[in-house]
Order: structure tokens, then sequence, then C-alpha cells
């Protein structure tokens, strides 16, 4: 029996405006529209949602979803297997960093010896869960240069640039309270700029968008937030004044 709009949305837990996005675009388009202008889903809509969620889940963009699902080779069922098999990989790896942080309360309280490998299994940067959300905003190839500068450098460089991120992050937080369009907070925030096109491109409209991202995202907000709160809308406000400022 044909669902309405509604009724899949309820279902799948996705907002009504998102199904008519993925109408608009051609990704999940309606078998059937009634005469009053209702979209009606069937089975095999459904399907295809489902999988447009699996791949969803795993990174893939919007774009390239549609280009796998659109492939006359496409094979649901194999689709679904793979799907499995990284969500699996995905679980394990989940287990083991909850693992980690069990063993580093104990650390912290001095019941057990803790090596520095330990205190990092189950780590795994090389997946970046925002990365997707910047192709999207940004484009590939803008993402894709980051990723090839981050991952030619040695691993002793990559760890330098982790510490780096965290002292500047520090730094912004201990003036966070100061007006972002301050000469210290501008300074500050330049040298966030500087790292950034160290490992990426970013033009100044990228920056302010990146930064809107920070206070928009509540994810972003959260993290950056482990500094100090109010960190990430008082960079949003930094970075915008930047960017306006260097156009």
């Amino acid at each position: 029996m044909a669902m309405k709009v509604k009724e899949v949305s309820e279902l799948a837990s996705i907002s009504v405006r998102t199904l008519h996005h993925y109408d608009e675009i051609g990704l999940l388009v309606p078998d059937q529209v009634t005469d009053a202008g209702y979209r009606m889903y069937s089975d095999a809509d459904l399907e295809r949602l489902q999988q447009i969620l699996f791949f969803k889940e795993l990174g893939f963009s919007l774009k390239e979803i549609k280009t796998i699902l659109d492939d006359p080779a496409f094979d649901a069922e194999e689709a679904l297997h793979m799907h499995k098999l990284i969500l699996l990989e995905k679980r394990q790896r989940l287990d083991q960093m909850i693992a980690t942080i069990d063993k580093t309360v104990l650390y912290r309280r001095g019941e057990v010896e803790m090596t520095p490998k330990e205190q990092f299994q189950g780590f795994d940067f090389t997946q970046n869960p925002y990365e997707q959300e910047a192709r999207e905003r940004w484009g590939d190839n803008a993402v894709n240069e980051a990723n090839q500068k981050l991952n030619t450098r040695p691993a002793d460089k990559q760890k330098e640039l982790f510490n780096q991120m965290n002292d500047i992050f520090r730094q912004l937080a201990a003036i966070r309270h100061t007006a972002p369009e301050s000469a210290e907070a501008q300074g500050e925030i330049k040298q966030w700029y500087i790292y950034l096109n160290e490992i990426g491109n970013y033009s100044p409209e990228a920056f302010k968008g990146l930064g809107q991202m920070y206070a928009d995202d509540e994810r972003f907000t959260k993290n950056i937030d482990q500094f100090g709160e109010g960190l990430a809308q008082f960079m949003c406000h930094a970075m915008a004044v930047f960017a306006d400022q260097n156009q």
C-alpha cells in the first residue's frame, strides 16, 4: 500500500523537507503523485530510501548515492551485505574505544597500568565524520587536496599538527570573552586561518562558512566548547570578521 510523505517521514525518522529535497534532485522520486499533489511512496520507493540512508550512514554524498543506485548493474542484496560488513567493523572499533575509555578511567585512578599505545586503541582519524559536509559545502577538490596534504605527511608531523590545533583552540578559549573584532581576537583567529591553509585550501568565504558551521552544528559546538563554553560561538563571530576584512 502506498504511503504519504508524512507517513514515510515518521517511518524513517527523517524530515518531510528532506524527502522533498530527495524528490527535487531525482534521488527518490515517488512512484505516484495524486491529483491533489500528494506524493505517494510505493514499497519499491521505501527499499530505495533504505539504501539511501545506509549509504548516507557510510559517508557517501547524495550525488554519489544517486549515481550508485541508478547504475543498471547495482545489486541491492550485494549492497546490503557490504553495508553490514562496514557497520560490523565500525561497531568493533566503537567497542574498542569504549574499552579504552573504561581502562583510562581505571588508569587515572591509579588502579591499572596503561601504555601510550593502549591509550589510543580504537582511534582512527582516517575517516572524518564531518568530511562529507565539507565536500557538499565546498566541493570535492578542496577536501581531496586537504586529505592529500595531510596523508602524505609523516606520522610525527601529523601528530605535531594535531597538537598545534589543540594549542590554537586553548589560546582562543583563553580570550573567548573579548570582542571578536578586537585586535587580540583577530590576531589569534588569523593563526587558525593560517593553520587550516596548511592542511587545506580555505578562501576567506569558506573560512567564514566553516565558522558558521561551528555555531549551527551541535556536534561541532560540543567538541569545540570542550576547550571552553562559548568558544564555538566566539570563533564563529571572529572568523566572520576576519573573512569580511580579508575578502
